[in-house]
Formats: structure tokens, sequence, C-alpha cells
């Protein structure tokens, strides 16, 4: 009887096709609602704040669970573990959908997280266990392309739906759309072959108790803060969230030191590189998602524009940034390697600079079309960045160390966008809501500043990359860049 771990599928390609569906489901999910959320608080009712958690809500647990759903993934089988993290997801869809309060969709948005927590970890392992050689880097090579689709559809689809109002369901469609999507994953799921580690990881639970609690507590002053007006509660709970993270690396290294399994691997911050690619991480994407709910929100707050003028105004943000990363991953990489990160940044800075001066010079009432090219230059520079960031962030790191990295990359990621819809979000709310300003010129001042900070986020994003590279340099080709097809590398990138 023939080996089914070396036969190689007969479905292989189908089922590559269901776990590039999943992936671009989260995605969505994660960008889809960031049109239809002023839409959606105008519906339910709540705060400004409300704005930011519709958004948070889904990327925090996700963030947090990340690497431990892709522990988990290791321990009870990957094939299983997506498929209950799909139902999960495919029910909180559903709930999401039906959500009577904001109090409600911001819960049901936080199981939705966590279950795409349980989902994505598991993509890799399983095309991995499906393909071998060459196909194996053509199943790979499909992941960049279904994420920049899904990166460029997300905010236009999430207006389409909501302004189409498909028999009476307003924002509640970009829920629902999850649902017959959901369904169809997990018919298909049975075309995925399962696969587990070789030696099965523990649970590391203290690690993420303080991992979920020292996140959450940080977050949730910088969205609440604001609204609140700073009460000394807040500083506290950023303080005790603080300590809870700088205590999160030193649990992990007692773990290693006596020999148990930890979440993350602590080897990976003996040298400075890797720390300074979480540090650019966290600030690159919060830059990048905080400044894209500022955009919506000024254009549907301070204009009262439609969700799907919001929607074809990221439109060139969006198409930019997917032709950039393709241009950086075929040909500007394997040519100059790192050094298109710095015309990344350079560009992704002009481009928020220019913003700011259009939001700062824009007439009150008037659709800001010069905006369009600033962000069309913002666009370009997040995919020149992206693309070599996450291969030259893996350089360095041993054969032993990549699951975890790639883990922890992702989920600062996801905490980073977390933290710009936070941060550049109440900068925005800060100004609208002060009183101080009409509301039309309060919305264009409030936007300006959000952009400003956002431009110093960039500029330490510079400095942590600067960081980056080992003080001792070690052989690793002529680009010392891995090979363009590089699994780990591609699918944080599109991630």
């Amino acid at each position: 009887m023939p080996d089914e771990s070396t036969t190689p599928h007969p479905h292989r390609w189908a089922a590559l096709a269901v776990l590039l569906l999943a992936e671009a489901m989260n995605l969505l999910d994660a960008t889809i609602t960031t049109v239809a959320a002023p839409v959606i608080r105008a519906d339910l009712g709540g705060s400004n704040a409300a704005i930011q958690w519709f958004s948070a809500a889904y990327t925090l647990p996700f963030a947090v669970f990340l690497i431990t759903g892709g522990r988990l993934g290791d321990i009870a089988g990957r094939r299983r573990i997506f498929r209950a993290g799909m139902t999960a997801f495919t029910l909180a869809s559903l709930a999401c959908a039906l959500a009577p309060s904001t109090a409600a969709l911001i819960a049901v948005r936080a199981v939705q997280g966590a279950a795409a927590a349980l989902i994505i970890p598991q993509t890799i392992g399983m095309i991995r266990a499906l393909f071998d050689g060459r196909e194996l880097a053509r199943a790979m090579g499909c992941i960049g392309p279904v994420m920049g689709l899904a990166a460029v559809t997300g905010p236009a689809l999430g207006g389409v739906l909501t302004h189409a109002d498909l028999f009476g369901s307003t924002w509640r469609a970009v829920f629902l759309v999850n649902v017959p999507l959901g369904a169809a994953v997990l018919l298909a799921s049975r075309l995925l072959r399962e696969d587990r580690a070789a030696r099965r990881p523990r649970l590391d639970l203290t690690g993420t108790v303080l991992a979920v609690l020292g996140t959450g507590l940080v977050i949730y002053p910088l969205i609440q803060g604001g609204a609140v007006g700073w009460p000394g509660w807040c500083w506290a709970l950023l303080i005790v969230g603080g300590a809870l993270l700088a205590g999160f690396p030193v649990h992990q290294r007692w773990r290693g030191r006596y020999g148990r399994s930890p979440l993350v691997e602590p080897s990976l911050f003996r040298e400075r590189g890797f720390p300074a690619a979480l540090i650019a991480s966290v600030l690159f994407f919060a830059a990048v998602n905080g400044l894209m709910l500022v955009i919506v929100v000024q254009l549907q707050v301070g204009l009262h524009s439609d969700v799907l003028t919001a929607g074809y105004t990221l439109l060139p943000w969006s198409v930019a940034m997917a032709l950039s990363s393709w241009a950086a991953g075929a040909w500007l990489v394997p040519r100059y390697g790192a050094r298109v990160m710095a015309v990344g940044l350079l560009a992704l800075l002009v481009g928020t600079v220019a913003a700011a001066v259009v939001y700062g010079t824009g007439r009150p009432g008037s659709y800001p079309w010069p905006l369009l090219p600033a962000l069309a230059v913002a666009g370009l520079g997040q995919g020149l960045y992206a693309v070599p960031f996450f291969t030259t962030a893996l350089r360095h790191v041993r054969p032993h160390e990549t699951g975890s990295a790639a883990g922890l990359l992702n989920a600062v990621q996801q905490l980073g966008g977390t933290l710009g819809v936070a941060l550049l979000g109440s900068v925005f709310f800060r100004t609208t809501t002060s009183g101080a300003l009409a509301q039309g010129t309060a919305t264009l001042t409030g936007a300006r500043n959000a952009f400003c900070v956002a431009a110093v986020l960039i500029l330490a994003t510079a400095a942590a990359t600067a960081f980056m590279r080992p003080r001792q340099q070690r052989s690793s080709g002529p680009t010392g860049f891995t090979p363009r097809h590089d699994p780990v590398a591609q699918h944080s990138a599109h991630g």
C-alpha cells in the first residue's frame, strides 16, 4: 500500500484553491469593514471609539492567538484545527450580520479574530504536505497574487456591498458574504491532507495569557481614553499592560532555560536584527492601517460621502500597493536587495506628507481630488517596503526558528495594525470632538494631524529598519536574500 505522505495528492490543486480562499477571506474580513464602520456606528449607535473597535476587535485576538493557533495545529493536526477554525469563523460571521447592538458586534468580531488565528497558521503546513519540489514553488507563488487581489478588492467590496443594500441588508452584507464562502471551504476541506508536526510541542498557556492581557490592557485605553477624557485608570491600565508585555520575554527565556516549549524561540532575540524587525513591523503597519481608517472616516463624517465613494478613494493606494508588490518580488528585490526598502519608505513618507498637505489646505465640503495621487504614492511605497522587509527579517533565522519567527512576525503585524487604528483614530477623533472648529474644518484638521503622526511613525520605522542588519553579516548569496519563492516570507508579506 503506498505511503500517503509521499504519494502526490490527486486533488492537490483543488485543495490549494480551498486554502487560498480561506486566506483571502481572512484578509478581506480585516479590511472590508474599514469602509462600512461609520455606517455600522450610525445604525447601531455608540461613540466614535466603536468605529475603531469594529476593526481592533478582530485584529487584536487574531494577533495574540496566532502563534498558539499554529501550535494547536502542530499538536492536534492542521486539517482538524483548520476545520474547527473555519466553522467558528463562519458562525461568527453570521452572528456579526445578525448583531443587534454595537457591543454584541464587537464581541462577535473578537470571536471571528480568534477563529482566524486557528485558520491562517495551518495553510503553509498543509500546502507543504500537498506539494513538493517545483510544484511547491508554484503553489507558494499563487499566494502573492491572491492576497494582492484580496487587498485591492477589500475596501471597494465593502463599499459596494454596503451601498447595494441587498434585500435591505445594508452593512450586514459585508459579514453575510462570509457564510456561503465559509460553507464552501468546509465542504471542500475533505480534499485537504492531514498534517502535524513530527514532534508535538506543548502549549504555553501562561505565555498566551501574558500576551493577551498585556496587549489588551494597552490597546483598550488607547481607544477609549479619548472618549472619556483620559482619567487615571487609563494610565494605570497602560502601565500594567506594558509591565505584562515586558514580562513576556522574561517568561519565554525561563521556559527555554528549563526545557519547556516557549511560545516563541528565545534565541531569536540574541541578535539585534530580528527584534529590530519586530519593532519596524509594528510601526510600519500601525501607520498604514491607521491611515486607511482615517481616510474613510474623514470622507464619511466630514464630507458625508457614501460608502462607495470612500471605498473607491482607497483604490489608488490598493492598486499601487499590489503592482509595486509584484514588481518588488519579481524584479526589484532579486536585483537590488534590501535597498528597495529605503525607496519604499521614502515613497510612503512622501505620499503621507503630501496627503497631510492636501488635508491642511483643503476646503470644507469639497472632495479632496489631489489626495488620490498622494495615496497612490503611499501605496507604491507600502508594496516596495513590505516584500523585501519580510525576506530581510527572516534572512538569518535558523531552520528550527523559522516557524516561531514567521508566526511572531505575522502576530506583530496584526498588533501594529490594531495599534495604528487605536492611535491614529484617537488623534483624528480628539480633534473632531474638541468643539473648537466647525465639523468640516475639524475633520480636515484631524486627518492632517493623524497623517503627521503617521509620518513620525514612518521615520521611526526607518530607524528600526537600519538596525535589522546584524553586526556580522553571514554569507547568503549575492543579495543576501532567500529564494524568491520562500514560502514563509511570501506568506508574511501578503498576509
